[in-house]
């Protein structure tokens, strides 16, 4: 085993997991001792709302990382070190005290994470301490998928069929960290406290354990086993709000509680066996990956069109289109499959990705604002919040993104109701006020005769909202807005 370093730290950000984890056996392979540590990073968690899902999610997640690291090693005083603080000023500081020689992360793609990591590498640079991070959240990551031309793809098709003719078993291999356990080092007398409270760091407690969101790595696995039985049916299923059709394992992936290798290793086995399902949610990963790979060669769609003409598109915007806005954020647009969506993601922090679409679409096609806006509502809301999926997705809504619906290709809400929850199975799951319409009516309640919504007791406009906008005058809103992006695009470069 190789050992260039006496003494190490294994810094824990995104994949907050044992088995399969790249940094952490890195660490103990390079380094004789190693301590591990997790920093709530104050840069991060300032702006957050005071009840948030997903620092609940990683506090739960570190009690089980602290626990599962102390059993490894069979001794007590091993752990993790848990530190609130600012990570850019305090890993180096920690890595003076606590002697180091080399610190070790997963990569972050995320630009701030990016310029977070710089200047932790130069600190640690200026005292002599190394900093080394490794790919882990992704199978291929930045410039390692390349057109024939050596450019980064922008076109997800044949990226995808680039990346499942070079991915090999190296790509997958399991990174055991058991054997090297023996070099996790005891911490310190002053830092084997155990993992703050959410009072500790200024949060309020969430619905999370009502809900019954699995955390941890053991958390991720049950959630895992469980989709493994369904996998083979998850073509037909995905679509279906309704359905238990969804891995649900987003946040998973996004803290890292779940290996994306020890994921494709099996779809890539049952696709091998002929599951369609497997071949599909297979795709879906390999979706993951192209919007990270996105987001690193291309960093300007964080804040602008991936389509530089879509930036010319003049948005709503005054009184009207702020009200419309609270309207689409609060589920109050008349139309039950957005409005069921909404109030899923408000009350859950989830959204069924066939949900995602529609109600992105709505918001900016129906209504005509900024998918910026959406953007951020989500980055608010979602506990599987990751900037390059997020932001890929309200491009595509948006038409704006790299493989993009068309522009004029507008999604009917009433028509995606009646087709993904036709019974309304969904709709009266998150609104109520409209169970007792009929299978037919629950789509478009403002269409239902006056006697049918009397006997289901809606009342349009105090029970449930009149539709914020009508469909059809709104789509012939959107395709004169989007004329500006066909009078951009023809003209000559």
């Amino acid at each position: 085993m190789t050992q260039n370093f006496e003494t190490g730290l294994m810094w824990f950000r995104r994949d907050l997991r044992l088995v399969d984890n790249a940094a952490l056996h890195l660490a103990l392979r390079q380094c004789a001792r190693v301590h591990c540590v997790f920093v709530f990073d104050r840069d991060i968690l300032a702006p957050l709302p005071r009840a948030d899902r997903r620092v609940e999610f990683i506090r739960e997640s570190l009690v089980e990382l602290d626990a599962g690291l102390r059993q490894l090693k069979r001794k007590a005083g091993v752990g993790l070190i848990v530190v609130h603080a600012v990570a850019r000023d305090e890993i180096p500081r920690l890595a003076a005290a606590l002697r180091v020689q080399a610190v070790f992360a997963a990569r972050d793609y995320e630009p701030q994470a990016q310029a977070r990591d710089e200047a932790v590498r130069q600190a640690l640079t200026q005292v002599g301490c190394a900093f080394f991070t490794c790919k882990d959240q992704v199978i291929f990551e930045g410039r390692d998928i390349l057109t024939q031309s050596g450019t980064p793809y922008g076109v997800f098709t044949p990226y995808k069929n680039n990346w499942l003719k070079r991915v090999a078993p190296e790509d997958l291999a399991q990174h055991d960290s058991a054997p090297l356990a023996p070099r996790l080092l005891e911490r310190p007398p002053e830092f084997q406290r155990p993992v703050p409270s959410l009072s500790d760091l200024g949060f309020e407690p969430t619905n999370l354990d009502s809900l019954k969101i699995p955390t941890g790595e053991s958390g991720g696995q049950t959630l895992f086993e469980a989709f493994f039985e369904r996998m083979d049916d998850y073509h037909a299923t995905r679509d279906l709000p309704a359905v238990k059709g969804p891995s649900y394992l987003g946040v998973h992936l996004r803290f890292g509680t779940v290996s994306i290798r020890q994921l494709v290793r099996i779809a890539l086995q049952r696709q091998a066996a002929g599951s369609a399902g497997a071949t599909v949610w297979l795709s879906e990963l390999v979706w993951r990956d192209f919007y990270f790979a996105i987001l690193a060669n291309f960093p300007h769609v964080a804040r602008q069109a991936f389509k530089p003409e879509y930036d010319a598109i003049a948005w709503e915007s005054g009184r009207q289109a702020n009200e419309l806005f609270a309207a689409w954020c609060e589920g109050r647009t008349g139309y039950p499959l957005v409005d069921a969506a909404m109030a899923q993601i408000n009350q859950t922090g989830y959204m069924h990705n066939r949900l995602r679409m529609v109600a992105g679409s709505f918001l900016v096609k129906d209504l005509g604002l900024d998918w910026r806006w959406g953007e951020h509502y989500f980055a608010e809301k979602l506990n599987d919040f990751d900037l390059s999926a997020n932001n890929g997705g309200w491009q595509w809504v948006a038409s704006s993104g790299c493989d993009a619906q068309p522009y004029f290709r507008i999604f009917n809400p009433v028509s995606q109701s009646e087709r993904f929850d036709p019974q309304g199975k969904f709709i009266r799951r998150y609104l109520p006020q409209l169970a007792k319409l009929s299978d037919k009516a629950i789509h478009a309640p403002w269409a239902a005769k006056p006697l049918e919504l009397q006997m289901a007791g809606v009342v349009l406009g105090q029970t449930y909202p009149h539709p914020v906008v009508a469909h059809d005058e709104a789509r012939a809103k959107t395709l004169q807005r989007y004329a500006v992006v066909k009078k951009s695009s023809a003209q000559p470069l």
